[in-house]
């Protein structure tokens, strides 16, 4: 089976490995054109390209997928089927081209979290399951032919990284299963809709910032569900999707940092003293909300790395002067 793999991040080049690895025959690889990052500006590859050029595979970037000679390119590669991962979505002039069609593998179970986001959104809305599905690309957005799914179960304690490699790792078996199953012609379901069905979309600015006004749990599910880091102290390769929630901290000299807050968890509380911290200034720091109360276990100050509450208070003395918003 001839494939032309459509990608752009680590997700997606652990998939394409998987394929490799499995001897599909990858006659392209499709990625976004090299961008400039960090303070040099220099050019970088997305890890999809590193993957082609590793393994000697042509890698085209086109400008605009509507580019007649990039569509002219992909008919002459004859392909039996595009896979696509982590990437933008596809026009009709694209995805219509080959004769097995053109596969998604999703991070949702479908149809529930159509969009950008949905490993952050069943975190961020305290879901107790998820899972990853595969499908036919249509006109809509994550609406086509569902082929293959698979569940997975989620803890009050999972975070975006550890959910994001879960799937990553269980998306690429689906994938080469999904492929299989097309080959002897067996697919699944059509997708329904509803409007109770809960959406995914791109992650804002806004939603980043930690309402305190909001109970214990929903903002601790706001932190894992924005959260890079994988324990206590390993972060995410890739952290583009797990930008993290923040907010401030006013000390008694009434100067604000902006706060990081990677790893939380929910304390039962009496107090009624919302937005008031409770610390021993060594091995905790707790923020009380309307119901119940925050613990700092990870955070990241302004300018500085991560660390966890023990190292944060050994260099920073609260009083009751401090100030949350």
């Amino acid at each position: 089976m001839k494939i032309v793999f459509f990608g752009t991040p680590y997700f997606a080049a652990t998939n394409l490995k998987a394929l490799i690895n499995a001897e599909y025959d990858i006659a392209a690889i499709v990625c976004p054109p090299d961008s400039k990052k960090g303070r040099g500006k220099q050019l970088k590859t997305c890890a999809v390209k590193e993957v082609g050029i590793e393994h000697n595979i042509p890698v085209l970037q086109p400008l605009k997928l509507r580019d007649i000679d990039f569509i002219h390119y992909l008919k002459l590669l004859n392909a039996d089927i595009f896979v696509v991962v982590a990437f933008r979505m596809l026009p009709k002039k694209v995805w219509n081209l080959p004769i097995n069609g053109t596969i998604n593998l999703h991070t949702s179970l479908l149809p529930n979290y159509r969009g950008a986001a949905p490993i952050n959104w069943v975190l961020i809305n305290g879901e107790k399951e998820t899972g990853i599905t595969t499908f036919f690309i249509d006109q809509q957005i994550d609406s086509g032919a569902i082929i293959k799914q698979e569940k997975i179960k989620l803890t009050n304690s999972t975070t975006a990284a550890e959910l994001h490699n879960t799937l990553m790792n269980k998306g690429s078996k689906l994938l080469i299963n999904t492929l299989k199953s097309i080959t002897n012609n067996t697919i699944s379901q059509q997708q329904e809709h509803n409007l109770e069905m809960s959406e995914a979309p791109k992650l804002t600015k806004e939603l980043l910032k930690i309402d305190w006004n909001k109970s214990a749990n929903e903002i601790h599910n706001l932190v894992r569900g924005l959260s890079p880091f994988l324990d206590n102290n390993t972060k995410l390769k890739d952290i583009a999707i797990c930008p993290s929630a923040w907010f401030k901290l006013q000390d008694d000299k009434g100067l604000d940092k902006r706060i990081k807050l990677h790893l939380s968890k929910v304390i039962s509380t009496d107090s009624n003293d919302i937005l008031s911290i409770k610390t021993d200034n060594k091995t905790y720091l707790h923020i009380i909300t309307k119901k119940n109360a925050i613990a700092i276990l990870n955070l990241q100050a302004e300018g500085k790395n991560p660390m966890t509450i023990q190292q944060f208070l050994q260099g920073n003395k609260i009083n009751e002067k401090f100030l949350v918003s």
